[in-house]
């Protein structure tokens, strides 16, 4: 969805389809016609022109390994990521300039634009992010978690619910395809981040599946053969009933071929709670030690619920039923997140928000003359970024090898070891010949690494912006070296 910042208000824009409807959402939704992309709701009635169509490729960023090159699959054909991403943002920014909302006065118009990213995303998700949409020729302003955003909205939308003992909110955000979670502190109109939490593979589309192969055993069908195109139509036959469904409902019937196949509610909400279970799991450390007595004893104002998926009835009659009254869902849960962005981008609206990382940085490097790795964490997933809105970590050191493999990455969290442990996505790989006859240009990987008593002096600094991009820099102050790299996945 998307949002504006008018004057004070902050209205969901209007799309109009092919045919002539209005909406307020574009689905992230895109199909391969030739060697032309067809977005959002012209891929949706393209689809049944015979087009493959393709839902989930945002999940494709999550991957720790995603570049640029990654491939999404359109039946036999394949198309590079970014010309995807690039493709979709061209759409998104068509489809801001054409809105009915404009009057037909926006076509010329320069777009400036706050885009949301899960809390979760690592640096090459956002890097993607932020490149497709400045191709698309949107200036934007910044990225900002998602969660953080639907917190502005929270507040805009119950500016009384925080008051002297209950000064903070529990931002529950489950999408199409991640789950995100973070509790911020509220003071006025400004915001700060306390931690942040997520999964990177849990939203809709999840229950989707779930929902599209109890069809399948009620029609008989389990182990039936469906190619990328019928399986496509089975998904989106389930995702149209999820979304149908009301708390009285009964039975979701879906279409598969010629038949029609009931599915009861309670068999449904029986299978999708173990994935509803894993959300409420997630986020247990945002909320301290005594979650058996729900929110009583914190500070915690509520639990607000946002995101397309958590509109599903189960969603807050399992949170309600876990932890009492206090959860509370957005009465435009798909659009809140848009809502708080627009929030964001108006500097009318005095909102200040303080966000802080929710994944760490750290760096493998060589111990014993390369005979052992050692893991150092360097920035802690919760750490708060300075003033303008960076986090800054600098060591300095004596090298002690005759080359230094640095591999650094993303993490979300340690163990009792301090090792790296969660989602663990890789950032960059620097090699530096600290020992000066090896300056040369030549090839590091073939030579062997060697414990050194006389190594130059190192400062390693690794820095994180305002975006959560990171970079790092190892200078050998000494010696006149510095060797630089910024996360690279784009092409």
């Amino acid at each position: 969805m998307i949002a504006v910042a008018d004057r004070g208000n902050y209205p969901v824009l209007g799309v109009t389809d092919p045919l002539g409807d209005s909406h307020e959402h574009i689905p992230t939704a895109i199909a391969l016609d030739g060697d032309e992309f067809v977005c959002g709701h012209d891929a949706l009635e393209r689809q049944h022109d015979g087009l493959t169509l393709v839902r989930s490729f945002k999940r494709l960023l999550a991957l720790p390994t995603v570049t640029a090159d990654t491939p999404v699959r359109f039946g036999p054909i394949q198309r590079p990521l970014n010309e995807v991403l690039v493709a979709f943002a061209t759409h998104v920014a068509e489809q801001i300039r054409n809105s009915p909302f404009w009057g037909g006065e926006c076509n010329n118009e320069p777009i400036e634009a706050v885009i949301g990213v899960p809390a979760n995303a690592h640096s090459a998700q956002r890097l993607l992010t932020l490149d497709a949409f400045t191709r698309a020729d949107i200036e934007v302003i910044a990225l900002v978690n998602e969660p953080s955003a639907a917190a502005f909205e929270y507040t805009h939308r119950h500016p009384r619910g925080i008051n002297s003992k209950r000064t903070s909110v529990l931002v529950y955000d489950l999408g199409g395809g991640t789950f995100d979670a973070s509790l911020v502190r509220i003071d006025g109109t400004d915001h700060e981040v306390i931690r942040s939490l997520g999964i990177s593979k849990l939203g809709g589309d999840d229950f989707d599946a779930v929902l599209a192969d109890l069809a399948l055993a009620h029609a008989g069908r389990t182990d039936d053969v469906f190619g990328d195109r019928a399986r496509g139509r089975l998904l989106d036959e389930a995702r149209t009933a999820k979304e149908r469904l009301a708390p009285q409902s009964r039975r979701m019937v879906l279409e598969i071929g010629d038949d029609d196949v009931v599915v009861p509610v309670d068999e449904f909400y029986e299978a999708s709670a173990p994935l509803v279970a894993r959300s409420m799991e997630a986020m247990l450390p945002l909320i301290g030690e005594r979650v058996d007595t729900g929110l009583v004893d914190t500070d915690i104002a509520g639990i607000y619920l946002v995101g397309g998926a958590s509109g599903l009835p189960l969603v807050p009659r399992l949170l309600r039923e876990r932890f009492g009254r206090r959860v509370h869902r957005s009465p435009y849960p798909a659009a809140s997140t848009a809502i708080g962005l627009a929030i964001a981008a108006s500097p009318e609206s005095g909102y200040r928000l303080r966000d802080r990382l929710a994944r760490g940085i750290g760096v493998f490097r060589e111990r014993q003359g390369g005979a052992g790795v050692t893991f150092d964490a360097l920035v802690a997933p919760d750490a708060l970024p300075d003033a303008d809105g960076s986090v800054v970590a600098r060591r300095e050191y004596r090298a002690a090898h005759n080359v230094g493999w640095f591999r650094f990455v993303e993490y979300s969290a340690v163990d009792a070891r301090g090792e790296a442990t969660g989602d663990i996505s890789p950032l960059t790989t620097v090699a530096v010949p600290f020992a000066a006859h090896l300056r040369d240009g030549r090839d590091l990987n073939a030579v062997p690494v060697e414990r050194t008593d006389q190594g130059p002096r190192v400062i390693e600094t690794v820095r994180v912006d305002a975006n959560g991009i990171a970079s790092v820099r190892i200078e050998l102050p000494d010696d006149g070296l510095v060797v630089e790299r910024a996360v690279d996945r784009v092409a």
